[in-house]
C-alpha cells in the first residue's frame, strides 16, 4: 500500500492523449438497446489496429464510463486521431450507433480510486470531455491544441476544419477543430456551437444601444426582425416534436405500466428457483390480462435477473410508472414470499407486504399480490375483469406447483428440460383435469420436440393436437392454445385456413400475446410467401419482447426467408451479442451467410451451433450442405453417412438430409427424401416455396407436386 499512499500524496503529472466517445441520448434507450450498442461498440473499438497497436505496446488505458468509454494514449499524439478515424469508419455499418468523439492532448495524474487502484485523472481527461460533448452523433472534435499539432502534417491538415470557441459548462469556452473528410466525421456545424453563435450575436445586438439613434433604431429593428422570424420558424418546426415529447411523457407518467421483475429466490436452493421465476412469470400473465395495464413482458422483465435492480433506472428503461420486486423461500412446507410496489418515478414505496404461508396458499398468495397491484395502481376493474385476473388458475395448488416447474423446464429449450417439462404438465392436469394452462403447456412442449428435431412428428404431434384442443375446450378466451392449435394445424395438418383462422383468433384475444405474432408470422405468412407481411407481424412480436432471444433470433429467420440476407446477417449478430452461447442464432446466422456464398463464416457458425446445441442434427445437416456448396465433397459425404447412421438411433429429418442431396446434386436421393419427409409430415416441409435451398429443382414437376400436396400453392 505505500505505491499507493506515495501516489495519494505525490501525484505524477504526464502528457496524456486522450479520446473520448459517448452514444448520444443513452439513457433514453432501453436496457435492452443499451447492452446491445455498448457490446457491439467496444468491439469495434477493440478492433481497430490503432488500439490493439497501443494495447500491445502497454500504451494504452481504458476507461469506461457507462454511456461510452476513455482511451488515454501514451505514445503518440496523433494515436487519438488514428484510432477516431478507424472507428468512425467502422461503424458507418452500424447506423444504430449515434457516436460522438473528443480529442485532447493535456496532463494526468494517477489517482487510487475507491478500491484501492491505480485510476486516471486530471485536465486532459477533463477537457477531451468538454470537447466531446460539444458535439453531435458522428462528431470528431479536435481541441485547437490538437488540431495545432497536426496542422504540420499533410495527411491531417485537409481534414481539420476551425469552428472557434463554444462555450462549455460554467461559461467556459473551449476552442474547437471539426474533424471530417468526404468518408468519416460529420461535416455539420454541432448545436452547441450554433447555441454560442446566436449568444454572441444577441450581445452583439445589444452592444448597438451605444451607437447613434439612427444608426442604434436600425440594427434594433434588423434584429427584432431576425430573431421574430427566428422564432417563428423555431415554434413551428417544433410543434410535432412538442407533441410528441407530450405524448411520450404522458405514457412515461401514467400509472397504468408495470414491469414485475423476476423474484428473487432468497433462500438459495436451487430445486426451489422455479418458485421464484414462476411466481413472477404467473403474475405477468395474470396482469397482462387487463387490458388497461401495459405489462413488460417476461423475456424483457427477466433480462433483470440476478442483477440489482434499481426501480428508477428500470422505470426510465422500460418507460413504466411502477416496478413490483420480490423474494420467495421455502422452508420445507411453509413459504414466505416479499414483494414491494416502487413508484419509478421518485423511488418512493407505492405498497409492501410479505405472505407467511403454507406452500399449499401459492395460488392464493399469487392471487393476493395480483389484486393488490390493481388497487394500488387505482385500476378500476369491472367484475369480468376481475374474474379474468384469476380465471386461469388451478384450484389444486399441487397442480400449479407441477405447472410452474413445467414453465421453468421449458424455458430451458433444451431436449432435457422439454422432457422433463412434460412430465412436470402431465403431473398438472393429472392432479387438475380442468386445467387449460397445463394442456397448453404441455402442447407447447411436444411442439417443440419436433420443430427441434428431438422427435418425429408422429410421435408427438397428435399429442400436442389432444392436448391443444383439450385446452381450447376448457378456455376459448385464452390465447396461448389458440397460438398452439394454429403451429399444429400449419406444421402437421398443413390446414392452411383452419390454421389462419386459429392465429388470428390468438392476437385477437391477446394483442400483447407476442408468441401469437411470432408464429403467424413464422409459420403461416412466410411459409405462404407473404413475405413483407411476415416481416411486419415479425417486428410486432419483437415490438413485445426485445429482449426475447427467441424474438429477435426469429426476426432474422423471417428476413433469410424474405431474401433480405444482409438484414438476417445484422439481426443474427444482434441477438448473439445479446447471448453468445444462443445456438439458433448461431444456425440462422449460418444460414443467412450460406445464402450470401460467404462460405468459410457460414461453417464456423454452423459448427458453433453444433457444439452449444449438443449435436443438434438440423445444425450437422446444414454443416455438411455448407461442406457441398464449398466443393468440399469429401467433408459433406462423411457428414451425410453420419446423419444416416444416426437416423438408425433417433429421429433425424429426412426434409434436413434431403436439402444435402441438393447441395451435392444427387437430385434423385433428394426427391426419395423428400417423399420421406411428405411421408412424416417433417416440420420445415412447409418451407418448400420459399427456402432458397431448393432453388436448384424449384423447377422439376415433382417438386411442384409435392408443393401442391402439402396445400402450397405457387
Amino acid at each position: 500500500m505505500a505505491e499507493a499512499a506515495d501516489a495519494r500524496v505525490n501525484p505524477k503529472l504526464e502528457i496524456a492523449h486522450v479520446l473520448t466517445m459517448d452514444i448520444v441520448e443513452y439513457s433514453k434507450l432501453l436496457i435492452t438497446e443499451q447492452s446491445k450498442i455498448m457490446t457491439q461498440l467496444t468491439r469495434l473499438v477493440r478492433e481497430t489496429a490503432r488500439f490493439r497497436r497501443a494495447e500491445v505496446a502497454g500504451k494504452l488505458l481504458r476507461l469506461p464510463t457507462g454511456d461510452g468509454m476513455v482511451l488515454v494514449f501514451f505514445d503518440d499524439p496523433e494515436a487519438p486521431v488514428e484510432c477516431a478515424s478507424e472507428i468512425s469508419a467502422a461503424i458507418k455499418n452500424h447506423p444504430d450507433i449515434p457516436l460522438r468523439m473528443g480529442i485532447h492532448s493535456g496532463p494526468v495524474n494517477q489517482v487510487i480510486d475507491v478500491n484501492d487502484r491505480f485510476n486516471i485523472a486530471g485536465a486532459g481527461i477533463d477537457i477531451a470531455q468538454r470537447v466531446m460533448d460539444c458535439g453531435d452523433a458522428g462528431h470528431i472534435l479536435l481541441s485547437k491544441r490538437v488540431a495545432d499539432d497536426l496542422v504540420p502534417l499533410p495527411q491531417w491538415n485537409s481534414c481539420l476544419h476551425e469552428l472557434g470557441e463554444c462555450e462549455v459548462k460554467h461559461g467556459r469556452k473551449v476552442s474547437l477543430v471539426n474533424f471530417y473528410t468526404n468518408e468519416i466525421g460529420n461535416p455539420n456545424l454541432p448545436r452547441k456551437c450554433s447555441a454560442t453563435k446566436e449568444k454572441e450575436s444577441v450581445r452583439s445586438t445589444s452592444s448597438a444601444f451605444s451607437l447613434s439613434p439612427s444608426k442604434r433604431a436600425l440594427m434594433v429593428g434588423t434584429g427584432l426582425f431576425v430573431v421574430a422570424l427566428a422564432v417563428a420558424a423555431f415554434i413551428f418546426s417544433r410543434t410535432k416534436t412538442f407533441q410528441s415529447w407530450k405524448s411520450a411523457d404522458a405514457a412515461q407518467a401514467s400509472s397504468h405500466s408495470i414491469a414485475v421483475m423476476p423474484f428473487e429466490n432468497a433462500g438459495n436452493d436451487p430445486n426451489t428457483e422455479y418458485l421464484a421465476e414462476g411466481i413472477s412469470e404467473a403474475l405477468i400473465n395474470s396482469l397482462a390480462e387487463l387490458r388497461q395495464l401495459r405489462v413488460i413482458a417476461r423475456a424483457t422483465a427477466f433480462r433483470y435477473k440476478r442483477k440489482d435492480v434499481d426501480p428508477q433506472r428500470v422505470g426510465r428503461e422500460l418507460q413504466v410508472a411502477a416496478v413490483l420486486t420480490g423474494k420467495v423461500r421455502q422452508m420445507q412446507d411453509a413459504l414466505n414470499v416479499q414483494v414491494d410496489l416502487v413508484d419509478a418515478a421518485t423511488g418512493a414505496q407505492i405498497w409492501g407486504a410479505g405472505y407467511d404461508r403454507k406452500l399449499t396458499d401459492l395460488v392464493a398468495i399469487k392471487q393476493a399480490i395480483a389484486q393488490e397491484v390493481t388497487a394500488k395502481l387505482k385500476l378500476k376493474l369491472s367484475s369480468e375483469e376481475q374474474r379474468r385476473l384469476v380465471k386461469r388458475d388451478s384450484s389444486n395448488a399441487e397442480a400449479y406447483q407441477f405447472y410452474l416447474r413445467g414453465r421453468y423446464f421449458w424455458n430451458k429449450r433444451t431436449p432435457d428440460g422439454i422432457k422433463q417439462a412434460i412430465d412436470q404438465f402431465q403431473q398438472a392436469i393429472q392432479r387438475d383435469p380442468n386445467f387449460a394452462l397445463g394442456y397448453t403447456g404441455l402442447a407447447d412442449s411436444y411442439i417443440a420436440l419436433t420443430f427441434y428435431n428431438f422427435a418425429a412428428p408422429h410421435e408427438t404431434m397428435p399429442k400436442a393436437k389432444e392436448s391443444a384442443l383439450k385446452a381450447v375446450a376448457l378456455d376459448d378466451t385464452a390465447a396461448e392454445p389458440q397460438a398452439s392449435l394454429g403451429n399444429i394445424l400449419v406444421n402437421y395438418d398443413w390446414n392452411w385456413s383452419a390454421a389462419e383462422k386459429a392465429f388470428k383468433r390468438s392476437i385477437e384475444l391477446k394483442p400483447d400475446y407476442a408468441t401469437g405474432h411470432e408464429w403467424y408470422a413464422i409459420h403461416y405468412l412466410t411459409a405462404t410467401g407473404r413475405l413483407e407481411e411476415a416481416v411486419q407481424e415479425m417486428k410486432k412480436a419483437l415490438e413485445l419482447e426485445p429482449a426475447s432471444l427467441i424474438m429477435n433470433t426469429f426476426m432474422g429467420a423471417t428476413l433469410y426467408y424474405a431474401g433480405r440476407y444482409d438484414e438476417a446477417i445484422d439481426e443474427c449478430r444482434r441477438t448473439i451479442e445479446m447471448d453468445p452461447n444462443f445456438a439458433v442464432a448461431h444456425w440462422h446466422l449460418g444460414l443467412a451467410y450460406e445464402q450470401k456464398q460467404v462460405l468459410d463464416a457460414a461453417t464456423e457458425e454452423f459448427k458453433k451451433a453444433i457444439s452449444l446445441s449438443g449435436g443438434s442434427p438440423l445444425m450437422r445437416a446444414a454443416l455438411g450442405r455448407a461442406y457441398a456448396e464449398a466443393q468440399e465433397k469429401h467433408e459433406a459425404n462423411k457428414m451425410l453417412d453420419e446423419l444416416n447412421e444416426l437416423a438408425k438411433q433417433q429421429y433425424v429429418s429426412a426434409y434436413e438430409v434431403a436439402t444435402m442431396y441438393v447441395a451435392l446434386g444427387n437430385n434423385e436421393q433428394a426427391f426419395q427424401s423428400l417423399e420421406k419427409a411428405y411421408a412424416e409430415h417433417s416440420f420445415h416441409l412447409v418451407y418448400l416455396n420459399v427456402s432458397p435451398q431448393f432453388k436448384s429443382v424449384r423447377s422439376d414437376l415433382r417438386f411442384q407436386q409435392l408443393v401442391q400436396r402439402v396445400g402450397l400453392s405457387r
